[in-house]
C-alpha cells in the first residue's frame, strides 16, 4: 500500500475558538485561512501545519458543524498526534491543563498493559478526542482498560 494521511479535515461549530486551541494550545502554525459565502451564510475554514516545512497542512477546521463531535455516530473516533518523547507528552499535558481541557484519563497512560508507548487522551472545543502520544518511554505508565487499547473507549 502506498498511501498516506495527508491531512485531516475537521467540521468546528467557532473557528476562531478551535484556531486559538489548536494554534495556542496545540503550536499549531497557520498556514492560510479563507471563507465562502453561500446559501447558509458564511463559512470559514482554515488550513493548519508546520510553519517550517513545505507548508503542507496537517489539519484542516471548517466552521460548519451545527454541534459538538458524537461518540455515537459513524465517523472519526479520535485524532492521534506523536510527540518525539515521554517528555514532550508532558509538557503538552501541562499546557492542556492550564487551557482547562477535559482528560478521558489521569496524566499519560500506556496504549495496553505492557506497552513501551502511550500519551494523554483529551477532547478539543466541540469535544472531538484527541491524543497526544509517543512511541517509546511509557512503559511505567498505568494501562486504566487492562488488555484493551487505551485508545479505544473513551
Amino acid at each position: 500500500m502506498t498511501l498516506r494521511t495527508g491531512h485531516v479535515g475537521l467540521n468546528v461549530t467557532d473557528l476562531d475558538r478551535s484556531l486559538a486551541f489548536y494554534r495556542d494550545v496545540l503550536g499549531f502554525g497557520v498556514l492560510g485561512e479563507g471563507k465562502e459565502e453561500g446559501e447558509e451564510g458564511e463559512r470559514r475554514y482554515a488550513f493548519l501545519g508546520p510553519l517550517s516545512g513545505d507548508g503542507r497542512p496537517v489539519l484542516t477546521l471548517w466552521q460548519q458543524a451545527g454541534g459538538g463531535f458524537d461518540a455515537a455516530r459513524a465517523g472519526l473516533h479520535h485524532l492521534a498526534f506523536e510527540a518525539d518523547s515521554l517528555e514532550q507528552v508532558r509538557e503538552y499535558e501541562s499546557a492542556l491543563r492550564e487551557y482547562g481541557v477535559t482528560f478521558a484519563h489521569d496524566g499519560v497512560v500506556a496504549h495496553r498493559e505492557g506497552a513501551v508507548s502511550g500519551g494523554v487522551f483529551f477532547h478539543d472545543p466541540d469535544g472531538t478526542r484527541l491524543e497526544i502520544f509517543t512511541a517509546s518511554g511509557a512503559g511505567e505508565a498505568p494501562a486504566p482498560n487492562g488488555s484493551a487499547p487505551t485508545c479505544g473507549f473513551f
